[in-house]
């Protein structure tokens, strides 16, 4: 999976080393501020960014999820939870990039590295 972290990511990474050291120290400290495991963070987050209707961090916590042991149909059921709350066209589009990534040419990584 050589495309994460993205080409976008890189470049902002490069022009603002110092803000983006400052973003994933950040990034850290909330990861080890509590008990969930990383599938649930993943998932979490994942919901999140369909919330906010980013496809690049669908794609991106999608990947990261199933590389932390999420199965498919927990991804999925992740965004379904979401219906009531942020509407069904929202959750459409979050599932079409979820597909991307579970139907796309290049799998995660687990599943790269078990081949």
């Amino acid at each position: 999976m050589d495309k994460v972290p993205v080409k976008h990511y890189q470049r902002i990474r490069r022009q603002y080393p110092q803000l983006m050291q400052a973003v994933e120290a950040l990034g850290a400290a909330t990861t080890n501020a509590g008990p969930l495991e990383e599938k649930h963070r993943q998932l979490i987050q994942l919901a999140a960014a369909a919330a906010v209707r980013s496809e690049g961090a669908v794609h991106s916590h999608a990947r990261r999820a199933l590389e932390a042991g999420a199965s498919a149909d927990e991804v999925r059921h992740a965004l379904l939870l979401l219906i009531s709350t942020i509407g069904f066209p929202t959750v459409q589009a979050a599932m079409t990039w979820v597909d991307d990534v579970l139907e796309g040419d290049r799998p995660p990584r687990q599943v790269e590295a078990q081949q």
